[in-house]
Formats: C-alpha cells, structure tokens, sequence
C-alpha cells in the first residue's frame, strides 16, 4: 500500500474552507461558481422489462432435490426444477471443494474473526487485523443490511441464496466436520449457514473494490483529542494485549486484480459467429477463487462457466446456448471521500455544515466477541462514527479529524442488492438484447466491465460497474478545480468537499450514461479503462469517475491490441484455435520491441564493465545467456528470467526514444534508447538473478512453480514447472506473487522476494500464486457453442484431493485448455461419478 508523509495533504486540510471563502467572493485566486437554484438532474425514466419466461424460484413439493454429475477435472453438472434446488446442488458441490474458505468468509463478514482467532492476523504482533475486520464490516451494517432486506428481495434471489446455504449443511452433514478439508476440520467456526449469511457475504464482497480497503482508516477514526481504541466491556482498565494497527493511506485496487477479455463479433471469426475469451487474473488461494459449474434447470436454464465462490447456483463469467460473456476488473472508481467542513460552533467535533446548516455525525457503540487465549473470550466495545454520507476514516498525516475538518466515506455499493439478479439476468439471456436489458433492469455487476457476444455475432461492451452518479456541478469541479485535481492526484482517489449537497450523489450511474459499446466486430479489454475498447471507435464523453481518455496505455494492453491484429492469421479471421493460441501462447510486448536493440547494445559493450554504484559488472556472460531466449515466457524458454529482471528495471526508468503520442495510442512509446541507462539495468538483471542463485541461461521451468502448501501451511516442496508471463514484461497470459494475506485465515506459505522483484532468493525463483485462473475461449456454431476453459489452480482446495492439482498439471505440461462438456453426450461420455441429493435425506 502506498505510504504517506507528514503534510502529504496539507493543502486539504483547508480545502472546503478555501472554496467556500471563493464561493462567497473571496480573494482565492480560485473562484467557485455556484449557483442557489441548483435543482439535481432529472433521473431518466425506468424502462420497462422486456417480457421473459418465469423461471422456477422455490421447490414447491416440501423436498428438495438435485443431481449432480461430475466430469473430468472434477467439473459438476448441477440438475434441478427450479432455481432452489438447483443451488442446493451447486452448494453442496461447492462445500465438497471449497469448504474451508467459505466458512472463512462467513466469519470475516459476520465480524466474528476475533471470536476465535483472537485479536491480530499475526498472533500476538498487535496488528490488530481481526478487531479491525470485525468492527469495520460492524461499522458498514452489511449483517444489519442483509437481515432487515432479504425478505423484500426477488423470490429468485431468495430462492437461490436459501438452497446453497442448504446444500452447503447438508455436505457439512453428511460428511461431519471432522472429516473435511483438513485445513478447518474439526474447527469450532466451521458450522451451518444460512441465507443471510450468503447475502452479507454478498454484500462484503461488493464493498472490495471501497470501503472494505478503508477498514483501518475507520477503526482509527475518533474526533480530535478523543482515543478510538475499544476497551473491555464492563471493565474500565486497559486490554491484556497490545492494540498498534498500521494505517496507511487506502488503495482502489490494493490486490492489483486483473483481466484480459475479448468478444469477437462476425465480421472478425472465421465461422461468422460470436466467440469470447475469458481470462481473469485472480488469486490463486483465498477468497477470490474462482470455481467451474454447469447448472441446468430444462427447459429454463443451460449454463456453463465459474463463479467466485459463494455465488449461489449462478455463473459470473460463462455461456448458455445464445450468449457468452466474461468480466474484467473496471478502472471506474466506486467510492467517493468526502472531506467534512465541522461546525465551528460545535467544540465536540460532532457536526459537520452541509448548505450552511448543521447536520450531526453520529456515534455508536460497536460490540464484538475476542479470543483472549485459554478457551476465554471478551466482550470488547468500540465507538464508531457516521455521517449519512457513510462511517467516518482517518488516515495518520493525511485525512485527519480536526482543525475544522473530517472525512467520511461513501460507497456506491453498500446496500447492493441486484448483485444475484443481474447475473441470473445474464445466465437466462437468450439473445442480445435480453442480455443488455439486464444491465438496464440491474447495477449488481459491482466492479466490473463486461464483454459479451451472441451466436449471432453480434457483440457489446458496457462498463456497468457502480459508479457514483455525480451532478454536473460535482464533475466540473472535480475536473477543473486544482485543490480537487490535486487531491486525487495525491490520494488516488476522488475526494470530494461535503460542505455542499451539490457534491453528493443518491445512486449509481444508469445504463443510459455507462461507457458501451455495440457492433458486430469487436471489444476488448485489458484492465485500462473503456476508452479503447475498440480501437477504431474510441469511447469518449462519459463520468471522469469511470477512468481516463487519451492515455497511454500498459504493455499488456497493447499487447492485446496486437493480438488482435495478428494473432488470426492470414485471413484475419480467428479460430476458437487461434484464439486459445493467442491467450496460451506466452507472447510479451516488451521483448518484442526491444530484445533485438538491447542484444545489440550488450554486445556493443563486451567485456568492458558496467557500473552500478561502486560496483563493477561484467554483462557479458549475461548478454550470452539473453541471445538463447526465444522471446516466450514458455518453460523451456532459457535465460526468460533474465529478461524479466531487466523489465522490472526498465519499469522505473523506461527508456524509448519516441515518446507516447496520443494519435498512435497503440504504438507509443516504442523504440529503445541505447544508452548508459539501459546498460546499467541490464546489469541489474544480471545481479539478481546471480543473488537469487539461478543460472542466468537457466530455463523458465526451472526458475517459475507453482508450490502448495500443506493444510498446516508448511510447503510441500513440490515444485511444478509454470509457463506464462507478467505484466512487467507485458504478457498476455500473466501469473505473479503475492507475499501477503490472502484474504483468509487458512495457512499458507510464501516466499521472501529481492527488493523491486518478484524473484526470491530463498525459492530460487518466481512462486506463483496469482494470476490467470479462470481461462476459457468459447466460439458459437451451427450445432451450438463449443468451449474450451482451465482452472489454473484446479477445482478443489483439498490438499490431496484427486481435483486438487489435475489441471495445474495438465497446463504445466503445456500450457493449453481443455474440452468444457456442455451437451448432453459428452456430458454422460466423460461422466467420472454421479449422486442425487435431497433434502429429506
């Protein structure tokens, strides 16, 4: 996470006061204009549903029942009559993966990690991780949201929430806590669950990409002079174990969650029909894995693809018989912090003015359950403030409470409730427009961009992720005030002034306003933002809260820009073969814009020295081991390591000759600069590779594994050979590391990197536990839609379990996909066990 300095936001600290003092004429150089007769926007009227046929919600008959056949990899096929049996087998099935880290996450957004694990993530270390998970998602009310809403949801979304939490206890049931996963068997916080608990599950989840990286900032959020640490209840003396929580200024994407997708129309696939490719990058343990399923329901319902875990009998990213679709992480912003103009009159710090009147911030005491060690726990309260913007944050240095102002955060997605739907919407698409017409019923898709294309080739865009929907006035003055420019510069995220309702928002952008596209060619998306979604047609004119125009673009981006250019051949026209190949393939940009320069330049050099401070380097050996690469990121790729190392130096400093011009978007920067710099990175590269005790023309596969972890967290030692690349380099088909939590309790292990690195010395190479999970290419025919997906990771978490680790080894012996059994032949060909399951028995 980003640091922050003392004073890194002086200028803030007077910011609402400098703006109003410029609203009412004052000698500011800045000069706000505001007008008293500002009305909000007219919302734009609710289109009214297109008519489909209803689906089966509840089970009708007292009993329910689904049957679930699996194929090869472990993939379940998920049968039932309506939409309640259906996720009672998709929960059980799931819970026969996957327990462990549901259970996990139940705890976590039901506040209840102290209860058992006791205050800190690191025993005893004083990190406070667990007070301040638990009271933070108590400050966001997302348990109150679920209870006092649920039964006001659709009849779908209840129907579904309440079947996976069954069939999650009837796995748990049958087979006992003490005979599953190891990793959580026979713990006390493994128990049932209910749909209350999948839906403030839900609700967490959406707050990832928001309030849930301010946690911190809340639980250190107390006026000015007042202390914000909880205390025992009942007890006015000091806690028996240390509080010292590390808060840092928040993050937008502090998991760096990516994606590649891509939706071919008919005028760009050899068979005229649509085709799409999936490729997120999610972590590979923890709470953001991804799960395949195929959930049927005849003669509603056919859908195949994964979901993250806890979504109840639906597919996030897929294909039915009409439409496929996937998903990329947004570049929109779904929060806004705004920063309080306190009451001058008020010596408590408790109101803030809002249109010149005064409106209180609240305070609450907050109640949680710690484990104090000896099978005793405590009851500890905790004061926690709000305003209706949302609960209050502090940040040490940088958003304080005081001096006349404080900050408070407000999250477009608290509160989502469309999140079930929308996707269920997209699951029963039959065509196109039924497709968009979910995101105009729906704002569940919470950070994400979409991608979609039919069988008739037709395909679109939309980034209908939540974003705050901003009045006109607001986005001026976010645009073009330099104290509020400067603000996000600084933070990395808009921060808004509350002094003025005008600033406020009451709802997320709608359909109408979103960034979409259209057409029957193409869209793409590589993480950057909508604006070149389709490079020959340009996004433009949309909330600045979306992402930037005219900008340049990552290696990997451009990259699959240049995929889609001459990945298809000489005809131009792509294969779900070419296809698979462009995603597997383990091309990188960076080497292909520089390598021959930089051999060149190395050779130049010989076996004069390069300095890198007092030290002297000779760069020739490694310029030797550099002229085997073969330009992939393959595990027979040699010297591919030292590459990468130079690319992570190159990525501070980088060194083109022409720079980014915004009318060639695609190919600027280009052309390396052959010069002291680039020597000096060069032998950088060389260094760490030699530090970390690897060979410099040693293969990939020796240097990139995958390596799990034992139920206990201690490494297996079994190291499985990886290909693929990373965005530094700017691969298409990334894997990366990721050194801290995984968002769970379960043990894992990890290893110590070089500094500016991913590489380690004590692994002897690059650990892989991030990165392209869910891969899947599907292309629509005359005979239906032909898919063809991997779970990296492989389905299940059970260390041992015959799913554990049977694609992850497929994909290492050559990185490629397999066969995704969608009809109903080659269902019953590759059929490997089948169960009934009902709820009577």
């Amino acid at each position: 996470m980003k640091s922050s300095t003392l004073g890194f936001f002086k200028p803030l600290s007077v910011l609402a006061i400098s703006i109003a003092l410029a609203a009412c004429g004052g000698d500011g150089d800045y000069k706000y204009n505001y007008s008293s007769d500002y009305q909000p926007e007219t919302p734009p009227d609710i289109e009214t549903p297109m008519p489909t046929e209803v689906v089966p919600a509840f089970d009708t008959d007292g009993e329910l029942t689904a049957n679930i056949r699996w194929t090869d990899y472990g993939v379940p096929h998920v049968t039932g009559d309506n939409l309640q049996s259906l996720a009672f087998g998709v929960g059980y099935a799931f819970a026969k993966d996957n327990i462990c880290i549901l259970a996990d996450q139940i705890l976590k957004y039901n506040s209840e990690r102290s209860k058992y694990f006791g205050p800190d993530m690191v025993l005893g270390s004083g990190d406070s991780e667990n007070l301040i998970n638990d009271f933070g998602f108590l400050a966001l009310d997302i348990r109150k949201i679920a209870e006092a809403n649920i039964r006001g949801m659709s009849v779908n979304s209840q129907a579904l929430m309440a079947g996976y939490a069954e069939g999650y206890n009837k796995y748990l049931a049958d087979t006992g806590v003490d005979n599953i996963n190891p990793s959580c068997a026979g713990q006390a916080w493994v128990k049932p669950i209910t749909d209350i608990d999948i839906l403030t599950y839900s609700l967490g989840v959406a707050h990832l990409p928001g309030a849930a990286n301010f946690l911190g900032a809340m639980f250190v959020a107390a006026p000015q002079g007042e202390s914000f640490l909880p205390y025992v209840k009942g007890n006015a003396g000091k806690t028996s174990f240390k509080i010292a929580p590390k808060v840092t200024l928040p993050e937008k994407n502090p998991d760096d969650m990516g994606s590649n997708g891509w939706a071919l129309g008919k005028d760009k696939t050899a068979n005229g029909k649509g085709m799409v490719l999936a490729n997120p990058h999610f972590p590979h343990t923890g709470n953001l894995r991804f799960w395949q399923f195929h959930s049927i329901i005849p003669g509603h319902m056919n859908v195949m693809g994964g979901s993250l875990m806890g979504m109840p009998g639906i597919v996030n990213i897929g294909f039915n018989e009409n439409v496929a679709w996937t998903h990329t992480f947004s570049t929109a912003e779904h929060f806004v912090l705004y920063q309080l103009t306190l009451n001058q009159n008020d010596p408590t710090m408790m109101s803030q003015m809002i249109d010149g009147v005064s409106r209180p911030i609240n305070g609450r005491e907050l109640v949680i359950d710690v484990n104090v060690g000896g099978g005793q726990t405590i009851q500890m309260g905790k004061m926690s403030y709000s305003t209706h913007h949302g609960p209050m944050a502090v940040v040490p240095d940088a958003f304080e409470w005081g001096n006349g102002s404080a900050y408070a955060i407000k999250d477009a997605n608290t509160a989502n409730l469309d999140i079930v739907d929308h996707w269920l919407a997209m699951n029963l698409s039959t065509n196109m427009d039924e497709f968009k017409q979910a995101f105009k019923d729906h704002d569940g898709v919470i950070f994400n961009n979409t991608m979609s294309a039919d069988k008739d080739g037709n395909v679109f865009y939309i980034d209908d992720s939540t974003v705050p929907y901003l009045t006109d006035t607001a986005i001026n003055e976010m645009t073009t005030n330099p104290l509020l420019v400067g603000a996000k510069q600084a933070a990395g995220f808009t921060v808004l002034p509350a002094f003025l309702s005008a600033f406020d928002y009451e709802r997320p952008v709608p359909y109408e306003e979103a960034p979409k596209y259209s057409g029957t060619d193409y869209v793409q998306n590589s993480n950057d933002s909508f604006w070149l979604t389709n490079a020959e047609s340009p996004i433009t004119g949309v909330s600045p809260l979306y992402g930037q125009v005219d900008n340049q673009q990552t290696l990997r981006s451009r990259l699959a820009h240049k995929l889609l250019a001459d990945a298809a051949g000489s005809d131009g026209l792509f294969t779900i073969a070419e296809v698979e190949n462009a995603l597997v393939g383990n091309r990188n940009y960076l080497g292909e814009a520089v390598l021959t320069d930089l051999l060149s330049a190395c050779q130049s050099q010989g076996n004069t020295p390069v300095m890198l401070g007092d030290t002297s380097v000779d760069i020739s050996a490694g310029c030797a081991a550099l002229a085997l690469w073969d330009g992939l990121m393959n595990t027979g790729s040699s010297a591919a390591h030292l590459f990468r190392e130079f690319a992570f130096q190159f990525n501070n400093a980088p060194q083109w000759q022409n720079s980014f011009d915004v009318t060639d978007p695609i190919n600027t920067p280009n052309t390396l600069v052959v010069n002291d710099t680039v020597m000096t990175q060069f032998a950088q590269a060389i260094v760490n590779v030699e530090t970390a005790g690897i060979a410099l023309d040693e293969t990939l596969g020796n240097v990139q594994f995958i390596e799990r972890s034992l139920p206990n967290g201690v490494a297996t030692g079994v190291k499985i050979p990886w290909g693929g690349a990373h965005n530094i380099e700017g691969g298409f088909n990334v894997f990366n590391i990721r050194t801290g939590n995984d968002g769970t309790m379960l043990p894992r292990h990890t290893y110590d990197t070089l500094d500016g690195t991913i590489l380690s010395a004590e692994g002897k190479g690059y650990h892989i536990n991030y990165g392209s999970s869910l891969m899947t290419v599907v292309n629509f025919t005359e005979q239906g839609p032909v898919a063809r997906g991997l779970l990296s990771y492989s389905q299940s978490n059970t260390y041992g379990s015959e799913h554990n680790g049977d694609q992850t080894q497929l994909y290492s012996s050559q990185p490629q996909l397999r066969p995704m059994r969608f009809t109903e032949a080659d269902i019953e060909a590759n059929k490997i066990a089948e169960m009934t399951i009902s709820s009577s028995q």
